[in-house]
């Protein structure tokens, strides 16, 4: 499909990528891993075309096509999200206004025996075969589906991209590399700005890709769900492993101390062969072996073994001021910006020690409501922080908050106190900052740079609630580990937003969803929270079948209560559901009504008719809002009502 050959990318002295080689097969799913600054990035560009290599080629088949999402790029401000979306594609489009010329065309001519309108018929026919195999009749339900995969709602689609924050612009060329289908799908840390539940969406899609996909992660659930295969950068050199991220690491392991067993060997014959030289290296009679060991030297290949930090760093936290047994509790409290309303009458308490989760969509209220606790908004209703509770908080846009006139050292230098003062290269190293970087000053730092070092500087300064919102965006794997184990022996209470699942996994055993305006508070870690996610549709039948199975122990009486109250469940259940399913339906025939008169729209109409389509449009967008609403509040109820009935079946077993 794709081959890599003999190629190296050097930047000055610095060969980045030396004589590297490899193909890419179709439905490869390959994780591309290596140190920060190997050139995994490079090398991504350098098989989109971006950039050009010193030396070697890529060779791709004429029919091959590349999609290739940036950690970095910027969206069209001038548009909305379905408009932009729409672009990916612009070939059907163009298919689409040529069906309409020819139309036109054969509409207006008379001459129907000519050549002329013969070969216009034959275009026609051809340009509309094209439109139906690329897919021309389902594009834009395809696009309306991909981006509520990637968690738009239905109101956004028709939101300015000047509103949305680099995260969700992220998702909208997301959207659009998915929709054009290349044969190759290049990603750049794609999940560093999607939920879990885009996450989650995301794998799906990739893992039944009929295409190739070739990625750069630092999600290890991520990498493990979608690949199969896993290339490594290191000094310059591939290694191809035909496994996941775990079996890699395994395998790389192995493969780690064989290389430096073979290292030690050349050194020590490298050492004598030195010794042999220096001895005899003036004794004419040894002349001709001298000569042949220099030669011997000159030739040998000499094995590199990449450096890798193996030291044990036991980061702590200080240890936290007591704070009194319940440290946040929120009674009815609501957010709204404007007429947005972000969250409506929650209610949590999270007590002392504790170490939670909050989960769900963007946009859904997290961080509002870290917000709030950390008191940086006002709201509504009721919020007590506790007893001598003291905040820790690292917010995404906490690198602003930096002093920019100071030296990475010198901005934990000053928070730094005690014994763990003599660390503080250690900890700047862990979090990539090594050798001068960290005598740079932090105005000349990167975004990504700026957040690792205001984490290093939170992990020194003493407090009992900490609250963090997505502290491993631009971490690499080890910072996250050394980050996790030092929050596992944090004896503090923990808040933390993320959608890293394996940093969560072990990490917390209460999750908050966000969802719908709401909290729900579920117990048990991150894996328990998806399970119960994944069965919560199964719900009715394991209690149907939980009633077969279970014998009933009672008297007549109690037997024929019971009868009557399952039947007034059921019953009651089944309105809801109804109502459900209605709302459901209706909503199709509005979705339905709604593309019929996009494609009307499409077919420049007359003014008088383009108006009133474009009413009839706007007014049943209006009431499919209402509908989408309905459903919202009508999944809710039964939600509610199914989980008030298996709390009863809980507290009578």
């Amino acid at each position: 499909m794709l081959s890599v050959q003999n190629l190296t990318v050097s930047f000055g002295s610095l060969d980045l990528l030396n004589d590297i080689s490899f193909l890419v097969n179709e439905q490869d799913r390959i994780g591309l891993t290596g140190k920060n600054g190997a050139g995994k990035t490079t090398l991504l560009k350098v098989i989109a075309g971006i950039l050009s290599p010193t030396k070697g080629r890529v060779d791709r088949p004429k029919e091959l096509t590349i999609g290739y999402l940036p950690q970095q790029m910027s969206v069209s401000d001038s548009t909305t999200v379905m408009n932009e979306t729409l672009t990916a594609f612009s070939g059907l489009i163009s298919l689409s206004e040529e069906i309409e010329r020819c139309s036109a065309e054969i509409a207006r001519r008379k001459d129907y025996h000519s050549r002329e309108y013969l070969e216009l018929c034959d275009r026609l026919s051809e340009t509309e075969e094209k439109y139906r195999i690329l897919g021309g009749g389902n594009y834009l339900a395809d696009t309306e589906l991909t981006l509520a995969g990637l968690g738009f709602e239905r109101k956004d689609f028709t939101r300015p991209t000047r509103e949305l924050s680099g995260g969700w612009r992220m998702r909208i060329e997301l959207a659009k590399l998915i929709l054009r289908k290349p044969s190759l799908i290049l990603l750049d840390e794609p999940t560093n700005h999607l939920d879990i539940e885009s996450i989650q969406w995301l794998e799906t899609f990739l893992s039944g890709y009929p295409g190739a996909v070739m990625l750069v992660s630092h999600d290890r659930a991520f990498l493990d769900n979608v690949t199969n295969r896993t290339l490594e950068i290191s000094l310059g050199k591939i290694y191809d492993y035909k496994v996941p991220w775990s079996e890699y690491v395994i395998l790389r392991e192995e493969r780690r101390t064989q290389q430096i067993a073979s290292f030690r060997n050349q050194q020590k014959m490298i050492e004598d062969t030195e010794r042999f030289i220096e001895r005899f290296r003036y004794k004419a009679t040894k002349a001709i072996q001298v000569q042949s060991k220099i030669k011997q030297l000159d030739k040998l290949e000499r094995i590199e073994v990449d450096e890798e930090d193996n030291s044990v760093m036991n980061l702590r936290f200080p240890p936290a001021p007591r704070s009194g047994t319940v440290v946040v509790e929120a009674r009815n409290l609501s957010k709204s910006f404007g007429i947005h309303h972000v969250l409506n009458k929650v209610s949590i308490v999270i007590t002392r020690g504790e170490k939670v989760a909050f989960v769900g969509r963007n946009g859904e209220g997290k961080t509002t409501f870290s917000r709030v606790i950390t008191g940086e908004l006002d709201y509504e209703g009721s919020l007590k922080i506790g007893h001598n509770v003291k905040i820790g908080y690292f917010a995404q846009n906490q690198d602003e908050l930096l002093d920019e006139s100071i030296t990475v050292l010198e901005t934990i230098d000053n928070v730094a106190k005690g014994d763990i003062r003599t660390k503080i290269r250690d900890m700047l190293g862990a979090f990539l900052f090594g050798g001068d970087d960290v005598d740079k000053k932090v105005k000349v730092l990167s975004g990504g740079e700026r957040s690792r070092l205001a984490l290093v500087k939170l992990l020194l300064e003493p407090c009992n609630l900490l609250v963090l919102d997505e502290p491993t965006n631009h971490l690499d794997m080890r910072s996250k580990d050394i980050l996790k184990q030092a929050l596992m022996s944090y004896d503090g209470t923990l808040i933390v937003v993320s959608h890293d699942r394996d940093f969560l996994d072990g990490l917390v055993t209460k999750v908050f969803e966000f969802r719908h305006n709401r909290i729900r508070e579920h117990l048990g870690g991150i894996y328990d929270f998806l399970r119960n996610k994944k069965i919560a549709s199964l719900r009715e039948i394991e209690r149907k079948d939980r009633a077969k199975v279970d014998p009933v122990k009672e008297d007549a009486s109690s037997n024929k209560q019971k009868y009557l109250e399952k039947k007034e469940y059921e019953r009651s259940l089944r309105k809801l559901r109804r109502k459900l399913e209605d709302s459901e339906k209706r909503i199709g025939e509005m979705e339905a009504e709604l593309s019929e008169i996009y494609k009307k729209l499409m077919d420049n109409p007359d003014p008088a008719d383009s108006e009133a389509l474009y009413l009839k449009h706007e007014e049943l967008k209006k009431e499919l809002d209402e509908e989408m609403n309905n459903w919202t509040d009508y999944s809710y109820e039964v939600e509610e009502f199914e989980k008030t009935s298996d709390e009863d079946e809980i507290s009578e077993n």
